[in-house]
């Protein structure tokens, strides 16, 4: 990353750990523009730089239990053909992650492997190479399985088509393994990180908070659905994504909102075009995931619907569903008190706001024929 600025507003505020860029003979002129524009937004406090008025709409919510989605619509869409997944990528073999210790994650394909320097596995780092020749869409949340132990990823962020070797910043979902399960990673598939357990990571990046999430994630869900089986199931692991991959959980989490659910709402989303959704469960609005297509929210339902309704299976029952104007007063709060900008020159920015008993992530790309924001996430307290 080339520059991190973290800006606050207001009275008796100041600015720390600025860098700032220095242009001389042989700099990146163009990733010090690029800095010094994102500066520019944090300092004028717009959410998500010049795309920050872009105007969104909250229909009413879908309801599942005492999950509430409410469908987001936007006056403007863009084309985010270009983008790969996570999923599509590891599915054609075209994006491989591996221990950052492992030289196999550092070679790509043709070229001869460098001198063995010794293993260095880390439980935060894992190295990610994109064989693609399409930039590859990284999402906060996403779940992949393998190596010493399962990670979540930590931030949004794009990886240029072709690139690598990139230190990819994760932490773990799976505090009781040390044991490589297999040398290279794999995607969860349909599942990310639910809310609770994304949030430790995203805001906090706090290792120990986000162990503590999956442990509680995990007996509240062995409490929610009972049984022998579930017990068996889920006190016989320490790994978040093998409790839910586990059959009782999988069963339970298919009568409460499966994929014919999932595709039901899907469905309704697309009819309304909608971009993103605001999650409320148990009356509580928690999360919205903005982004900057309807094809794009399309593309990673399934996993967020199944963190959704992880979320409510693991959550209190029987709260009423919030009103539209609630749900839409979320969304319309995007500005905060103070901003961080992170910008990787030309390939994406990324900002942090704070507000009042929230935060606000946006992730921009600035990549030839882009420079709209791709997602938002915004969490409350």
């Amino acid at each position: 990353m080339d520059t991190v600025f973290e800006d606050a507003f207001g009275p008796g505020t100041r600015r720390r750990g600025s860098t700032w860029p220095h242009i001389g003979h042989g700099a990146d002129w163009k990733g010090a523009v690029a800095a010094l524009c994102g500066l520019l937004f944090a300092s004028q406090g717009w959410a998500g730089g010049p795309e920050g008025d872009r105007t969104y709409h909250v229909e009413a919510p879908i309801v599942r239990g005492n999950l509430a989605v409410f469908p987001v619509t936007a006056d403007a869409s863009h084309d985010t053909s270009q983008f790969l997944t996570l999923d599509e990528g590891i599915r054609s073999g075209q994006v491989t992650v591996t221990e950052a210790g492992d030289e196999r994650g550092m070679i790509r394909p043709g070229q001869p492997a460098p001198t063995r320097q010794g293993s260095g596995a880390e439980v935060n780092r894992l190295v990610l190479y994109n064989n693609a020749s399409r930039p590859l869409l990284l999402l906060a949340g996403e779940i992949v399985t393998g190596g010493k132990q399962d990670r979540v990823v930590g931030s949004d962020r794009i990886v240029p088509a072709n690139a690598g070797p990139i230190d990819l910043g994760v932490f773990c979902v799976e505090p009781g393994r040390w044991v490589a399960s297999s040398s290279t990673f794999g995607s969860m598939g349909v599942q990310m990180a639910q809310p609770s357990v994304r949030m430790p990571a995203m805001a906090d990046r706090n290792q120990q908070r986000v162990w503590d999430n999956v442990r509680a994630s995990n007996e509240r869900m062995a409490d929610s659905i009972g049984g022998p089986e579930a017990q068996a199931a889920i006190h016989g692991t320490t790994s978040y994504a093998k409790v839910f991959a586990s059959p009782p959980v999988a069963k339970a989490m298919g009568q409460y909102g499966g994929t014919e659910t999932e595709q039901s709402i899907l469905r309704e989303l697309r009819a309304r075009k909608a971009v993103g959704v605001v999650v409320a469960i148990d009356g509580r609005i928690m999360w919205a995931d903005v982004f900057a297509s309807t094809d794009l929210l399309a593309k990673y339902w399934a996993k967020l619907m199944r963190s959704y309704v992880a979320e409510a299976m693991t959550s209190a029952k029987g709260a009423s569903v919030p009103e539209p104007r609630e749900a839409e007063k979320f969304i319309d709060e995007l500005a905060g008190e103070r901003e961080v900008v992170e910008t990787e020159a030309e390939v994406f920015r990324r900002s942090e706001i704070t507000g009042d008993g929230y935060r606000v992530f946006t992730l921009t790309s600035l990549l030839p024929k882009t420079g709209f924001e791709v997602h938002i996430t915004k969490l409350g307290s």
